[in-house]
């Protein structure tokens, strides 16, 4: 056998031969290429599958510099739609998907993913059926029977497929067994907090996904329990079925065989603490796995490229019991009338099938309408968090005005007494007029600052420093901090690169912790010289993963257990007058930029808010 790694060299001289050959010259007068279009299954939704792969599409871009890359989230139907349009020139799709993508229209996997989880066999994609802790009744896969079960989607694999296939083998038909099999759709996480809320008996989760939910701080893993655990050896995720080959990176029958070959050699060629890695949860890429398990599930459910395998013929069972027809002509005559009457079954479940489909996708369009409705109301809610912050601090912002506009008085009325007493002096006057000058300036800056904080607008991502951010966020608040009689202290690292972030979001979310530091605060009393017990800390620098965090730290009487557990809940809030919104649109800023933003106790008191962003790369920012 030859080893993986004089495979990929092999491959990679392949490619640079093809791609570079000899005589050939950069300075080619061909039009520009076009990007590498690679379409992405989004099973939690576009932003999750732009947290987890746009790192991914991004590591593409830069081993492509001439083309770049771009990355193309889409559904199920969406997922069939481009492929069967040719808009896209790769999928990376669950491993049923491309099994019923390569019977129907010829695509070719190329590269298949190799999970951090991946057990022993290399398989890492199953399922977990989960119900609640205190659901005593319901021990094994045999107690589904005439209960309710909630999966995402009938065509997906980890979310159903797989653990269909396992009911199968437990003598469960989930179409006829179970008192109602439900479908929620894309993102898979709903069907978590259905199961916990009590709206369904059993879910059905992607593997890996719960424990996911758990490290996101999204759900209480104690409140779930997987039915029928196995544990195939190496596999760190709980799961209640067999294990299959992870997604695969397959290429369209239109896209030409050099630039496959050329995007092969790169993902063979990341290294496994590659950030792209590191945010798709995975340890690189390796060659394509065998994918025989996934066809014997699917033939054994008579899905996918085997649904034909449903529609009995005549015809078909003449041909396999030929032998017996001479001495069993009663049988063919209640083989017969039994045919018939399988096929009208299977007409009608078909039709069934084919009307509860439309009704799906008619509800998916819903809620993908729904979905732009909540993304417009979210964009309202930051402009009126925004705008709560800035009514909150307007007794210091206007404190803040009152001391340039003071000044420009006081040197307004000492230029008229002395015009009018006759004693002015020329450059008294103009010193005097240069400084009204600076202090209407400073007014100025400080209306322009507060002007451009609450304009409601479209995000507009761009390469930033957070250092400017966080100088801008304290400039809206010192006012507050003396005001409180606190101090603000930074502690601002020199060698930042910059992040890829809408400027006055982030700095929303720093002038919203700072503001939470300080009403922290509130209660505490101030110390006396050089002893500041009031003191909002400031910290940025680099995470170990190389991403850029930023620190705020106060000294405050801290969290409870009770408040962290809920603390980026929307509408929970510990202030008196708080409507509960600023984390919860922190966090969802945070997270839209590829971040995360999380709390913990403070070493001397208090509380440590703190999040990170992903650095942009040298490509991006000379793409831009």
């Amino acid at each position: 056998m030859v080893p993986r790694s004089a495979l990929r060299v092999l491959i990679a001289a392949v490619v640079l031969t093809v791609c570079h050959p000899v005589g050939a010259t950069s300075a080619s007068m061909s039009p520009p290429l076009p990007p590498i279009r690679v379409a992405v299954l989004a099973y939690r939704g576009g932003d999750h599958a732009n947290a987890v792969w746009e790192p991914t599409i991004r590591y593409l871009a830069g081993r492509f510099p001439d083309r770049g890359a771009e990355m193309v989230p889409l559904d199920l139907p969406g997922m069939e739609e481009a492929v069967q349009g040719r808009t896209v020139d790769f999928v990376l799709t669950n491993t049923g998907n491309y099994v019923e993508l390569e019977a129907r229209h010829g695509i070719a996997r190329i590269a298949t993913l190799q999970s951090s989880r991946t057990g022993t066999s290399g398989a890492s994609v199953g399922s977990a059926l989960i119900v609640r802790a205190d659901r005593a009744d319901i021990r094994d896969l045999a107690d589904l029977k005439g209960r309710t079960v909630l999966a995402s989607d009938p065509d997906a694999f980890g979310g159903f497929q797989v653990a269909w296939g396992e009911m199968v083998k437990a003598g469960i038909d989930p179409y006829r067994d179970l008192k109602e099999l439900r479908f929620s759709g894309f993102p898979l996480d709903r069907i978590a907090f259905a199961v916990r809320d009590g709206d369904s008996d059993v879910g059905v989760l992607r593997a890996c996904l719960l424990e996911e939910l758990a490290a996101e701080g999204r759900i209480d893993p104690g409140r779930f329990r997987v039915l029928a655990p196995k544990a195939p050896p190496g596999f760190g995720c709980s799961v209640s079925t067999d294990l299959y080959p992870d997604w695969p990176l397959a290429r369209l029958a239109s896209t030409p065989e050099t630039l496959a070959k050329a995007v092969a050699v790169a993902l063979f060629q990341m290294p496994a603490n590659d950030p792209a890695a590191a945010a798709g949860g995975y340890a690189g890429w390796t060659v394509p796995l065998d994918y025989q398990p996934v066809h014997a599930l699917f033939r054994s459910l008579r899905i996918g490229p085997y649904r034909y395998l449903r529609e009995l013929s005549l015809v078909d069972i003449a041909r396999e019991h030929w032998q017996w027809l001479a001495v069993a002509a009663l049988a063919l005559l209640w083989w017969a009338i039994h045919s018939l009457r399988v096929e009208h079954l299977i007409k009608v479940r078909t039709a069934e099938l084919h009307a509860a489909n439309r009704g799906l996708r008619h509800e998916m369009a819903e809620r993908r309408r729904a979905e732009e409705v909540a993304r417009e109301r979210q964009k309202d809610m930051d402009h009126i968090a925004r705008l709560s912050i800035l009514g909150e601090m307007a007794s210091n912002l206007a404190h803040e005005l009152n001391q340039p506009l003071g000044a420009i008085s006081n040197y307004a009325r000492g230029c008229t007494r002395r015009l009018e007493a006759g004693t002015g002096d020329p450059a008294q006057l103009a010193g005097a007029t240069r400084a009204i000058a600076e202090q209407a300036e400073r007014a100025g800056q400080i209306i322009a600052r507060i002007r451009n904080f609450v304009r409601k607008r479209a995000p507009q991502p761009e390469p930033m420093d957070v250092n400017d951010g966080v100088h801008a966020a304290v400039a809206l608040c010192e006012g507050q901090a003396r005001t409180d009689s606190a101090a603000i202290t930074l502690s601002l690292a020199g060698d930042l690169p910059p992040v890829l972030a809408d400027r006055v979001q982030i700095e929303q979310v720093i002038l919203n912790l700072v503001k939470n530091a300080l009403d922290a605060m509130a209660d505490t009393k101030p110390g006396g010289a050089g002893d500041a017990v009031r003191v909002v800390s400031i910290r940025t620098g680099r995470d170990r993963e190389g991403r850029v965090e930023v620190a705020v730290a106060d000294r405050g009487h801290g969290l409870a257990a009770d408040a962290k557990a809920r603390l980026f809940e929307p509408f929970f809030t510990t202030k008196p007058g708080g409507m509960g919104l600023g984390l919860s649109i922190c966090r969802t800023i945070v997270e839209a930029h590829g971040g995360h933003l999380w709390a913990s106790d403070n070493p001397g008191g208090g509380t440590v808010m703190r999040f990170v962003l992903p650095a942009t790369t040298e490509e991006h920012r000379d793409d831009r």
